[in-house]
């Protein structure tokens, strides 16, 4: 979605949509300008929105988890236990967060649900009864701030042309969740910290092979490899590397690549781009690159 608005009410409504606590207080109509854009994957919102204006925001999510970062030179951020530095993204599953600024600021958001960002925990950790809680606004150092924002760049020009591909969809919501997990302080950490589980490893590995062969084509994840094979995720990524010295997730991008070289072989496609997305492959150099190490020659459709 994407318009550009000077009405305080229907930029406030289409906050509201995604954030349904999000206010905006104390406006100045006669400069306000708002410019939005906001795209969605799966259970993860993308929202990057310039408001021009004076104003104060509020945000209090629930059963949510929204990652947020305020990118103005007078912008002062905060909640009821600390003030934020507004030039790093924040996080909260709860707590109000308060933001004013004079001029203009770039807001830019992950809007999660929490209940599905939970479950990607518990399967990553192996844990079935960890509840997902923050435990801390800011994240855990200005290098996860840096590749904070540097996946929400990506994710936002790349979104737009993810089109209805699931298994491209399905990737970038992975890699929403995964870099909000990784940078901020939540149970989510903790639980990293416990040994993983590693009873069953052949025969997970061989359930897991068995899946991936038979559902490399779909949008499938590491997590729903796992979920397959009766193990966790840290688990199976243990299982593998003891038993085939590689990944869970080499052994589905070798899969997706087997499947984009039968198709290519037998001209089933009307491009080599066509084909690379079909098998989830966004990215056209870093496909052509995968296959040629994989197959020693450039990607190439044959004629029938």
């Amino acid at each position: 979605m994407q318009f550009t608005s000077a009405d305080v009410n229907q930029v406030e409504a289409t906050w509201q949509q995604f954030v349904p606590s999000a206010s905006l207080q104390n406006a100045d109509p006669h400069r306000f300008r708002f410019d939005w854009r906001s795209e969605e994957l799966g259970n993860v919102a993308l929202v990057n929105y310039r408001l021009a204006a004076q104003v104060q925001c509020l945000a209090e999510p629930h059963d949510q988890l929204l990652v947020c970062r305020v990118d103005a030179s007078d912008a002062h951020v905060w909640s009821s236990r600390q003030n934020l530095d507004p030039r790093v993204p924040w996080i909260s599953d709860g707590t109000q967060v308060e933001a004013t600024w004079e001029r203009t600021a770039d807001v830019r958001a992950f809007v999660i649900d929490r209940r599905a960002a939970e479950i990607r925990a518990r399967q990553l950790t192996g844990d079935d009864d960890m509840e997902l809680r923050v435990n801390g606004l800011a994240p855990h150092s200005a290098d996860d701030a840096r590749r904070w924002e540097a996946a929400f760049s990506y994710l936002i020009d790349a979104a737009g042309t993810a089109g209805a591909n699931p298994l491209v969809v399905a990737e970038f919501e992975r890699h929403a969740v995964m870099m909000t997990l990784a940078g901020f302080p939540t149970t989510f950490t903790d639980s990293l910290q416990r040994p993983p589980q590693r009873s069953g490893a052949p025969a997970s590995v061989r359930r897991a092979l068995s899946y991936i062969d038979e559902n490399a084509h779909r949008p499938i994840t590491i997590d729903d490899v796992a979920a397959a094979s009766f193990i966790s995720t840290r688990g199976l990524q243990y299982a593998f590397r003891r038993a085939l010295d590689m990944t869970p997730a080499d052994a589905l991008r070798r899969a997706r690549l087997d499947g984009a070289h039968r198709d290519l072989r037998a001209g089933n496609g009307r491009s080599v781009a066509e084909v690379a997305r079909r098998w989830g492959f966004s990215n056209s150099s870093r496909f052509a690159s995968a296959y040629r190490e994989a197959f020693g020659a450039p990607p190439t459709l044959h004629a029938t």
